[in-house]
């Protein structure tokens, strides 16, 4: 079984140079303080081409440190025990992202049925309109709220591939993001 849901031109991208990173489970689990560590250090790593104007390196670094650390927050949370592969590359036009994990039967259905809802139409107004019905619903646990706010705030295209990972009712979910780099940081 494999699944797709997003923009295919850019699940197919990552064959760049690549930065790759493996969070490991182990002794220490794997937690929220390693999604936004591991964030900070890929945004500070792939921004240092923009030292030479503080604005475009902070602006730059925080669109990077955000999505790397909402598809991370992502990975980490809903994941099926096992690692974590972050792959990241850049040119002159685009920061891509791939973040690979596993999730099991459960999460991966429940996440492609907000996929199916939340990658048709205008993000901005999908936004509002989750914005709104989590404000009459506070318990609404997967909203889609941070997905949303990348592809209508950052700019971001998003794919995710579901695909079997072997006989645990495990699936292998590969998210890919890429968000544009404005050529007056060149």
């Amino acid at each position: 079984m494999t699944a797709l849901f997003g923009s295919p031109d850019i699940a197919i991208g990552m064959k760049e140079n690549v930065s790759r990173l493996r969070l490991f489970d182990g002794p220490i689990d794997l937690s929220w303080r390693h999604c936004a560590t591991t964030s900070d250090f890929i945004a500070d790593l792939f921004a240092l081409r923009f030292q030479s104007s503080r604005n475009d390196y902070m602006e730059v670094r925080h669109s990077i440190g955000y999505l790397v650390n909402e598809l991370i927050e992502n990975a980490v949370k809903f994941r099926a025990p096992g690692e974590i592969v972050i792959e990241a590359s850049m040119d002159s036009e685009c920061f891509k992202l791939k973040v690979s994990n596993d999730v099991d039967g459960e999460n991966a259905s429940e996440f492609q049925s907000l996929l199916a809802d939340i990658t048709v139409g205008d993000p901005k107004d999908l936004l509002i309109q989750r914005i709104e019905a989590n404000a009459a619903n506070p318990d609404v646990a997967r909203s889609g709220l941070g997905l949303l706010t990348l592809m209508s705030d950052y700019g971001a295209r998003l794919a995710w591939i579901f695909s079997s990972a072997d006989e645990r009712d495990r699936i292998c979910l590969e998210t890919y993001a890429s968000i544009p780099i404005s050529q007056t940081h060149n």
